[in-house]
C-alpha cells in the first residue's frame, strides 16, 4: 500500500513528476481539440499538477481524488494562485455515486494502474461524459513489476495497449487511439531503466439510431 496522504505535502519538490505532467498535458493539446467552453474532470488528481498545466486551455475543471491530504495541498495552491476555474472534490468513481454532472473531457495521470477494478471503472468514465466526450488516460506500458520500489503493492503492473483498447471499446469508446507520451527512468536495483508512458485518447459518440 501507498499513504498518499502522507505524501501529498512533498508531491510538488519531485521535478521529475512536474515534468511528467507537463509532458502529458503537451500530448494530449496536440491529440484533443481543448477549449475553454469545455468543462472538464480530472480523476486521481494529486495535488493537480496536470489541471493546472491544462488550466488556460479548458473551462470549469473539477479535481477529484480520494486523498484528503492530497487534496489540502491542492486547495492551497488555487488559493494562492487565485485560478477561479478549477474545483477540489473527494470522489471514489469505484464506490461513490455519479456526479450529477457531465463533462467535456475526463483524464487521468498515472492513476488507472492504481485502481482494483480498472475495467470496471472506464464505464463509469463513460457514464459521466457528455455525447461526443473524450477519455484521456495517461499510464504505464506494460512491465515487469519493477516500477514500485517503495513497497507499493496494490498497482496493476502497467497496460497491455491491445488489451486496455478492448476494455475501453467494451465500455462504449470509439476512436481509441494510443501514442508514447513520457518516458520515466528510474535506477532499479543499481540498472538505469526506461518506463513508457502512453497517452490513450478516446471518444464517446452517440449511439447510431438514437434520437
Amino acid at each position: 500500500m501507498t499513504n498518499f496522504d502522507e505524501r501529498a505535502k512533498d508531491w510538488d519538490s519531485d521535478p521529475k513528476k512536474v515534468e511528467r505532467a507537463r509532458a502529458v498535458a503537451e500530448a494530449i493539446r496536440r491529440t484533443i481539440p481543448l477549449s475553454t467552453n469545455m468543462t472538464a474532470l480530472e480523476y486521481g488528481c494529486g495535488t493537480g499538477l496536470l489541471s493546472f498545466a491544462l488550466q488556460e486551455d479548458l473551462g470549469q475543471i473539477t479535481l477529484a481524488d480520494t486523498s484528503q491530504g492530497m487534496l489540502d495541498v491542492l486547495s492551497e495552491k488555487i488559493t494562492a494562485s487565485s485560478v477561479t476555474n478549477m474545483h477540489p472534490v473527494r470522489l471514489d468513481l469505484s464506490s461513490d455515486p455519479l456526479p450529477a454532472e457531465k463533462y467535456h473531457i475526463t483524464y487521468s495521470l498515472m492513476v488507472l494502474h492504481h485502481v482494483h477494478d480498472a475495467r470496471g471503472i472506464l464505464g463509469r468514465f463513460y457514464d459521466v461524459l457528455e455525447p461526443h466526450g473524450y477519455l484521456v488516460v495517461a499510464d504505464l506500458d506494460k512491465e515487469d513489476g519493477s516500477f514500485h520500489t517503495d513497497g507499493t503493492t496494490d498497482v496493476h503492473k502497467g497496460f497491455e495497449r491491445n488489451e486496455l483498447k478492448k476494455w475501453v471499446e467494451d465500455a462504449g469508446f470509439e476512436n481509441v487511439r494510443f501514442s508514447t507520451a513520457y518516458e520515466i527512468k528510474k535506477e532499479v536495483n543499481g540498472k538505469k531503466k526506461s518506463f513508457p508512458v502512453f497517452l490513450m485518447t478516446a471518444q464517446k459518440l452517440p449511439v447510431r439510431g438514437a434520437s
